[in-house]
């Protein structure tokens, strides 16, 4: 009797620092009354697993393990982490680590490549967006969560990791044993077209100093007939740089973007402040495809729906929710989505994408031989031209704008 009191004790704080975390909020249909006896049933079958199990049960485990699954019931996006995980997981997002260079997700037990982030060994090795991971080092991945999937494929710079590849289109799996290398990403890249008369800006993800080096790229091509910003494959970021992002582009006081979640503080809304550094009358084009995420659909968005770019390519990934990462007082902690946000016009994009102006379809054909012309070009540091229908149909559409405002 005492054990099981000491456990609902231990439970209820638990409970109870969740609303200090902010983890738990009352709603108009369940009371307190109401979640205390749904914890009481947890302790029951807590205590028949510990009493009649066939093998004795660790209890740090059996309680990590259904927190666990507690939050992988949510969506592919939330997970609680255990202290040692939860350690790691910071190291990931807030230092460097050894790594293949690409942003997954788990849907229905499948382990999905967001987008392979350029310049990194996965980019390299030719790994494409929508490519299913079957097994790390020979051990499927089905039963795997997230953060387990993402431990396995971490590790020492140099050392070697082993993927079974799904790919549409194939008949058959394939591997492909990729090094593993320190992830550094130069996440903004420039180069004029058509003559010079457009600015290209390549924005591979958006980190913390990318918003400095797009300003500087804006600030070097504002006097040009045209600007492309190619966001394919960009799996996002941080939604702080693609509002800072939107505001060096539209008019001072549009809306960018806007959350919805259940507490206040993930209610917000963020404006331009600034005046923006392109002229107006300057078309913008934005380059997207299905490994287009989170913040680059964030700034795909804001400027589609400020009438300030148009969009040219492919349907993006369709992710529109917010984490939030909260320590709890063990070590552990979890990720959890607090809010989802909505374009200016006010559209939820999640698992939906945004549908481009103008589309072209690209073939997994040609999106692979035109990935592995761009790799090949790189790395042996030639200039070749190389087959691009939906760069060369932005290029085309900023002709046309240019052409049709010079006719007005």
């Amino acid at each position: 009797m005492k054990s099981r009191l000491a456990l609902i004790s231990g439970i209820l704080l638990i409970f109870l620092a969740g609303f200090t975390f902010g983890i738990t909020t009352k709603s108009e249909k369940n009371s307190v009354e109401k979640d205390l006896k749904l914890l009481d049933l947890y302790t029951q079958v807590f205590q028949l697993v510990k009493k009649y199990y066939v093998e004795p049960v660790d209890s740090q485990k059996l309680v990590y393990s259904s927190l666990k699954g507690m939050m992988k019931a949510l969506d592919p996006f939330s997970a609680f982490f255990t202290p040692d995980e939860f350690k790691e997981f910071r190291t990931e997002t807030e230092g460097e680590f050894g790594g293949l260079g690409i942003e997954i997700t788990m849907e229905d037990h499948k382990l999905i490549i967001v987008a392979p982030i350029e310049d990194t060994p996965a980019w390299r090795a030719g790994l494409k967006p929508g490519d299913v991971i079957l097994e790390i080092n020979g051990k499927p991945v089905e039963k795997m969560s997230l953060i387990q999937a993402v431990k396995l494929m971490r590790g020492k710079p140099g050392t070697k990791v082993t993927l079974t590849i799904w790919r549409k289109g194939l008949e058959k799996p394939f591997k492909v044993t990729i090094v593993r290398d320190i992830i550094k990403i130069k996440s903004v890249k420039t180069k004029e077209l058509d003559n010079g008369n457009i600015g290209y800006i390549r924005l591979t993800q958006f980190q913390e100093n990318s918003a400095e080096d797009f300003r500087k790229a804006l600030e070097k091509f504002k006097d040009k007939k045209g600007i492309i910003i190619d966001l394919r494959n960009n799996p996002g970021g941080l939604l702080t740089t693609a509002v800072s992002i939107a505001d060096m582009l539209l008019p001072k006081g549009k809306l960018i973007v806007y959350t919805k979640g259940r507490t206040p503080n993930s209610n917000d809304k963020f404006y331009s402040e600034s005046n923006p550094i392109i002229p107006k009358d300057v078309p913008i084009v934005v380059l997207v495809n299905k490994g287009s995420a989170s913040a680059s659909e964030i700034l795909t968005g804001a400027l589609r729906d400020n009438n300030r770019a148009l969009a040219v390519g492919e349907t993006t990934f369709g992710k529109a929710s917010v984490q939030t990462l909260i320590p709890l007082p063990d070590g552990s902690g979890v990720k959890i989505t607090t809010a989802y946000y909505y374009t200016p016009s006010g559209k939820m994009i999640m698992y939906k994408g945004i549908t481009p102006d103008i589309v072209v379809h690209v073939s997994p054909q040609e999106e692979m031989k035109r990935l592995k012309a761009e790799r090949d070009a790189k790395i042996k540091g030639k200039k070749v031209k190389i087959k691009d229908p939906q760069l060369d149909a932005a290029i085309n559409a900023i002709k046309i704008m240019n052409f049709a405002k010079q006719s007005m």
